[in-house]
């Protein structure tokens, strides 16, 4: 998606070889046309599959989950990262250990919002190490809904994510896939074939 690329050049900070922070456009303030436009894409390429949820994971997934749930009309769920005291019916859960915060905790989604008859497609900002999308992945299976795909907004293709994912046999669609980084320059993966964008 070549607007969202550009914003990434543009705006994103690298911080490192594997620190990207988007967080004046994506997942901090929130350009909310851009997230509608990233919903849409998400729409368009998942159009067809009897898809009836969105699934994330709480925080930053929400306004991709939500736009896509709007471009699909369907509803959107997310995995809480705490469970709340007015959660008190049956959950799936999974744990799920975040790179960025570097903790382990429980997801969970009630029961009442999955099920057989589902058709999931799960939306998220990241996938890097692809830890959060294996836990919404294993609560979609225990659940005995069916699994659409995974839509990322931004993959670091260099990390294991998406082999993990690719290996329990799930589809992906990423929208900005970065092969490499550092600070000051992003190379993008576009139909398998590696461009600098600095």
């Amino acid at each position: 998606m070549k607007l969202l690329e550009e914003r990434i050049r543009q705006e994103g900070l690298i911080l490192s070889d594997t620190v990207l922070k988007v967080d004046s456009f994506l997942n901090h303030q929130v350009d909310t046309e851009l997230a509608l436009e990233i919903g849409r894409e998400f729409g368009r390429v998942f159009a067809g599959r009897g898809i009836t949820k969105v699934l994330t994971i709480e925080a930053s997934g929400i306004q991709f989950a939500m736009a896509a749930g709007i471009a699909l009309g369907v509803p959107f769920v997310y995995a809480k990262k705490k469970k709340a005291v007015t959660l008190a019916e049956s959950v799936y859960t999974a744990p799920v250990h975040s790179f960025t915060r570097q903790e382990t905790y429980q997801i969970s989604v009630s029961q009442k919002y999955l099920g057989p008859e589902d058709h999931i497609l799960i939306v998220d900002d990241f996938l890097a190490t692809g830890a959060a999308l294996v836990g919404l992945v294993d609560i979609v299976h225990a659940s005995g809904a069916k699994l659409a795909g995974v839509g990322c907004v931004i993959e670091k293709s260099f990390q294991e994510g998406r082999s993990l994912l690719e290996n329990k046999g799930v589809e992906i669609h990423s929208l900005a896939r970065i092969s490499r980084m550092a600070p000051g320059e992003v190379y993008f993966i576009e139909n398998d074939r590696v461009y600098q964008s600095s």
